[in-house]
């Protein structure tokens, strides 16, 4: 286990002190336990950011009733992963008391469940389609997740074309490079995507050898310019309207 702090209100605020308006929180020993020991927590740091900031809480949202208790502690979005698989209509019923992001974890393309333990023989792609009233998807590579080897862009552009609802992109992601090969995946016609996002993976790839993070910074800045003129008077803009969203997850 990675601790990055022993407040966790402290390193919540200092998420949204850096401009972040929303705060990804997931109560592990409720994911594993489906006690939910941390709910204080989650409320202490609802309440903490209260005005600056939404709060979107996973792990162990089993239940209408988990949900409505995380909503009453201030939570704007709870995140249900193996629950909604298990029961898809569990999302519409909790979704009349709260907004509901779907997490889906998989492996190779196939939704795992249960702390990554089981597989459920679903397709990520058959899942995108099960939950019209979800407000969100978190899509998580487990291979990359918290491997700092870049994310799997061309899965996720595939996921953000094939729904409607907004993705959130989850794993893998270690540099402003990487970020940049996100936006560039979905923004762009598919010739001049390909080209830059091999540019910006490589240069990533190239960052995390050297962790040279300011370099790094002024190469998505160029990339960035280098994207607006592609995109001017372009329709284009259209196809990134579900791709709003990158959870780092380090």
């Amino acid at each position: 286990t990675t601790h990055y702090g022993d407040d966790p209100v402290s390193v919540a605020c200092s998420f949204v002190d850096a401009g972040a308006p929303w705060v990804h929180v997931v109560d592990l020993d409720a994911a594993r336990s489906g006690s939910p020991v941390n709910r204080p927590v989650v409320a202490a740091i609802a309440a903490a950011v209260s005005g600056r900031a939404r709060v979107q809480t996973g792990g162990g949202v089993r239940s209408v009733a988990d949900a409505q208790m995380l909503a009453d502690a201030g939570v704007a979005r709870v995140v249900m992963g193996s629950a909604a698989v298990a029961q898809p209509a569990l999302v519409a019923d909790a979704a009349k008391v709260v907004a509901v992001a779907v997490g889906l974890d998989h492996r190779a393309g196939e939704v795992a469940v249960h702390g990554w333990t089981e597989s459920s023989g679903v397709r990520l792609s058959d899942a995108l389609g099960w939950f019209p009233d979800a407000s969100a998807f978190v899509i998580t590579d487990i291979a990359r997740d918290g491997m700092l080897t870049g994310p799997d862009v061309q899965g996720l552009a595939a996921a953000a074309a094939a729904t409607n609802i907004p993705v959130i992109a989850s794993g893998g992601v270690s540099s402003i490079a990487d970020l940049v090969a996100y936006v560039l995946s979905i923004q762009l016609t598919p010739a001049q995507a390909q080209a830059q996002v091999a540019q910006a993976q490589a240069e990533a790839a190239r960052r995390r050898s050297t962790q040279d993070e300011a370099q790094a910074q002024a190469m998505a800045r160029s990339l960035r310019m280098n994207r607006d003129a592609a995109l001017a008077g372009s329709a284009l803009r259209d196809r990134s309207r579900n791709y709003r969203w990158v959870l780092l997850r380090l």
